[in-house]
C-alpha cells in the first residue's frame, strides 16, 4: 500500500492541492503516477514529481476516457482515475460492501498479479448487473456453489492490502476483463461445465468468459 495515500476501505483518501499539473509535487501526484502506472499510461519513476512523461500519460489518459485532454488533473480526471478528495468516510453500508468484496478477493485471488485480482472482484460487480444472477455483492458472493472461497471457509480471511485497493478500483469502474460473469483456473477446476465456457481473457492462472460457446 502506497504510504503517501490515507486509505480506508471505501475509496482513496487524498489530501493535498485541488489540482496537479506540470511542476506539481508531492505525495498526491505519486498517487496519480501510481495508477496511470498500474493501468499501462505511465512508464516513469514514481517520483512525485510531474514533468513530460507524466503529461503526456495524462493526457492519453484524458482522451481514452473522454475528457479534455489539457494535463491537468482535476476533479473529473480524478474521478476517472479512482482518485476522490474529501475528509471522510462515506456511509458504513458502502464500506461493508466493499470490506466484503476485498475478503471475496482475498480468498480467491491474493496470489495473483494486482490485476489478476481487480478482474476477480469485477466478475462480482457484472454478475450483480446481470439477470442470471443475485443483484448485490453480499448475494453474489453467497450464491450457493459460486465461489471456492466461501466454501472452504477463506471468505472470512483478513482482506490482503492489494486485495482492498482491487476491491476499491473495481467498484470504481475498472474492469480489464470486458464484462466477463465467469472465472475458473483450468489446472484445478472440477466441473464438466466450465469447458463450455468460452474465454475472453487470461491473467495469472484464471480465465475468463462471458458466455458459453
Amino acid at each position: 500500500m502506497l504510504s503517501c495515500v490515507a486509505f480506508y476501505v471505501d475509496d482513496y483518501i487524498v489530501y493535498g492541492q485541488s489540482n496537479i499539473f506540470w511542476g506539481s509535487k508531492g505525495d498526491e501526484v505519486k498517487t496519480v503516477q501510481t495508477k496511470l502506472k498500474d493501468w499501462g499510461y505511465y512508464n516513469g519513476s514514481i517520483d512525485g514529481v510531474y514533468g513530460y512523461k507524466m503529461y503526456e500519460s495524462v493526457k492519453k489518459f484524458q482522451k481514452k476516457n473522454g475528457l479534455k485532454q489539457d494535463g491537468v488533473v482535476g476533479n473529473e480526471t480524478k474521478k476517472a482515475l479512482g482518485i476522490q478528495t474529501k475528509t471522510k468516510k462515506v456511509a458504513s453500508s458502502r464500506n461493508d460492501e466493499i470490506y466484503l468484496l476485498s475478503q471475496a478477493i482475498t480468498g480467491e485471488a491474493r496470489g495473483e498479479p494486482y490485476t489478476g485480482q481487480v478482474s476477480v472482484g469485477a466478475v462480482i460487480l457484472n454478475r450483480t448487473k446481470d439477470s442470471r444472477f443475485p443483484h448485490s455483492i453480499a448475494g453474489v458472493i453467497y450464491q450457493p456453489g459460486a465461489f471456492t472461497a466461501v466454501d472452504d471457509g477463506q471468505i472470512n480471511m483478513k482482506p490482503t492490502q492489494s486485495c482492498i485497493q482491487a476491491a476499491n478500483d473495481a467498484i470504481n469502474g475498472w474492469d480489464p476483463t470486458g464484462g466477463a460473469v465467469y472465472y475458473w483456473n483450468p489446472a484445478t477446476a472440477t466441473s464438466k461445465w466450465i469447458w463450455k465456457l468460452k474465454p475472453i481473457y487470461k491473467i495469472g492462472k484464471h480465465w475468463f468468459a462471458k458466455e458459453t460457446y
